[in-house]
C-alpha cells in the first residue's frame, strides 16, 4: 500500500480512534481527571470528520462538507475545553459549538458560499483559533510546574499553524479530479503525514501531562496531614533536612520546637472528636500564621506538632512560641459554645554552633516539653544551654548534682 493522501485518510481514521480509546482508558483509570475524557471524545469526533471528508463525491455535500466540518470544529473545541478543565476553569458550551455555528452562518453568505478558497480559509481559521486557544489555556496555567506543558504548548501552536496550510490545500484537492498532477506531488502527503504525527505527539503529551500532575498530587498528598492541611512527619523529616542541609556547617541560630496540646484526651472525651479535630486544626492554623514562610511547621501525629526556625535568635524564638501559646489559648477558649479552654505546652531546643544534629535537637526539645508538662502545662520550657547538649548526659549531670546536694545535707545533719 503506497503512502498517498488516500492511504493517509484511512491511517488517520485508525489513529484517531486508537488515540481516543487510549485517552478514555486513561480516564477510566483515574476518573477525577475529567480533561482526559474531553480529549478522548475529541479524537472520536475527528475520526468521524475525516471519514466524512473521505466520502466526498460519493455522498451529498451536506455530509461530506457541512457535517464533516461541524464534527472537526467541535472536536478541536473539545480539546480546548479539556485544556480549560485541566486548568480548573469551567467549560463554555456557547463557544464549544460557536465554531460550527459560525461556519454554518458565514458559509451561507453570498460570496462565501460559492468560494472554496474563502470557505477553506474560514475553516482553517476556526481550527487554528481553537488550537491556539488550547495552547493559551495551558500557558496561563504555567504556575503549576509541569515539564510536559511546554512542548505541548509548542506542538499545539505548530498544529494550528499547519492547519492554515493544510486545510486550504485539502479543499483545493477535493475540487480536482483524481488523476490531477497535484496528487502526484509530495507536498500533500508531507503535510498530511506531518499533521498526523503532530496529532499523535499532542495526544501523548496530554497523557504525559495528566500523569505528571497525578503523580505530583499523590506525592504531595503523602506529605500532607489530611486533617490540618500542614506537613506531616514524613514531610517534616524531608523538608527539615533540606532546610538545614546548607546550614549544618555554619554558625547560625537554629531552633526546634515541640508543641503538645494539654489534656487532649480529656477534650475528646468531654466534647467529642469533632471538637478535638477543630482544636488540632486551630493549632495548625495559628502555628502556620505565627511562623515566617521560610520556617517549617508540621503535625508529627496525634496532638503533637513540631517547628523548625532558622536564623532566629533565642529571644525571637521564645517570642514566637509565646505568641503561639497565647493566641491558641485565646482562640480555643470556647468552640461552638463549648468551654474547651485548650492550652498548649512547648519545649524548645536552641543551637547556634556548627555542626549540629537535628535528631539531637528534637530529643532536647522533647526533654524541654516534658519539663513544661511536669511544671503545670500551658508554658514554655527551653533547654538551659544554648549549645547542643546530649539530654541523657544532661539528665545524668542533674542526678549527680542532686546526689551531691543530698550528701552535703546528710553530712551536716550528722555533724
Amino acid at each position: 500500500m503506497s503512502l498517498d493522501v488516500y492511504t493517509l485518510f484511512y491511517v488517520t481514521i485508525y489513529v484517531e480512534v486508537i488515540l481516543g480509546l487510549l485517552l478514555l482508558f486513561a480516564w477510566v483509570q483515574n476518573t477525577a481527571t475529567y480533561a482526559v475524557a474531553w480529549w478522548g471524545f475529541a479524537h472520536f469526533l475527528r475520526a468521524g470528520s475525516v471519514m466524512l471528508f473521505g466520502m466526498n463525491g460519493s455522498v451529498s455535500d451536506f455530509y461530506s462538507i457541512d457535517l464533516a466540518n461541524t464534527l472537526i470544529f467541535t472536536a478541536f473545541a473539545l480539546t480546548w475545553t479539556g485544556a480549560r478543565v485541566f486548568g480548573g476553569r469551567p467549560p463554555q458550551p456557547v463557544f464549544i459549538f460557536g465554531g460550527a455555528a459560525l461556519w454554518f452562518a458565514l458559509s451561507r453568505v453570498s460570496g462565501i458560499a460559492g468560494s472554496w478558497e474563502v470557505r477553506a480559509l474560514l475553516s482553517s481559521g476556526i481550527i487554528a483559533g481553537y488550537t491556539w486557544a488550547a495552547a493559551y489555556e495551558f500557558w496561563r496555567g504555567r504556575s503549576e510546574s509541569l515539564i510536559s506543558r511546554w512542548p505541548l504548548i509548542f506542538m499545539l501552536f505548530a498544529h494550528g499553524s499547519l492547519y492554515l496550510l493544510r486545510t486550504p490545500l485539502g479543499a483545493k484537492l477535493s475540487s480536482l479530479p483524481p488523476d490531477s498532477e497535484i496528487f502526484q506531488s509530495v507536498w500533500p502527503t508531507t503535510l498530511s503525514f506531518e499533521g498526523l504525527l503532530l496529532t499523535i505527539s499532542i495526544a501523548f503529551l496530554l497523557l504525559a501531562m495528566a500523569k505528571e500532575r497525578t503523580e505530583r498530587r499523590y506525592k504531595a498528598a503523602a506529605l500532607i496531614d489530611p486533617l490540618t492541611g500542614i506537613a506531616n512527619r514524613r514531610a517534616f523529616e524531608q523538608q527539615s533536612d533540606a532546610l538545614l542541609k546548607g546550614r549544618a556547617t555554619e554558625e547560625r541560630p537554629t531552633t526546634v520546637m515541640l508543641l503538645d496540646i494539654d489534656k487532649f484526651k480529656s477534650i475528646n472525651d468531654r466534647f467529642g472528636h469533632a471538637i478535638g479535630d477543630r482544636v488540632l486544626q486551630l493549632l495548625a492554623e495559628i502555628g502556620n500564621s505565627c511562623l515566617p514562610r521560610s520556617d517549617l511547621f508540621c503535625r508529627l501525629g496525634g496532638e503533637e506538632f513540631a517547628a523548625v526556625l532558622v536564623d532566629a535568635t533565642r529571644e525571637a524564638a521564645i517570642a514566637v512560641a509565646d505568641r503561639i501559646r497565647l493566641s491558641f489559648a485565646a482562640a480555643a477558649r470556647e468552640l461552638d459554645d463549648n468551654p474547651v479552654a485548650a492550652t498548649v505546652s512547648i519545649g524548645i531546643a536552641f543551637n547556634h554552633d556548627a555542626p549540629f544534629d537535628l535528631a539531637l535537637l528534637l530529643v532536647q526539645a522533647d526533654h524541654a516539653l516534658y519539663r513544661a508538662k511536669h511544671k503545670g502545662r500551658d508554658r514554655i520550657e527551653v533547654m538551659p544551654n544554648e549549645a547542643a547538649v546530649d539530654p541523657v548526659a544532661q539528665s545524668a549531670a542533674d542526678l549527680l548534682a542532686a546526689a551531691g546536694g543530698l550528701a552535703k545535707v546528710v553530712s551536716k545533719s550528722a555533724a
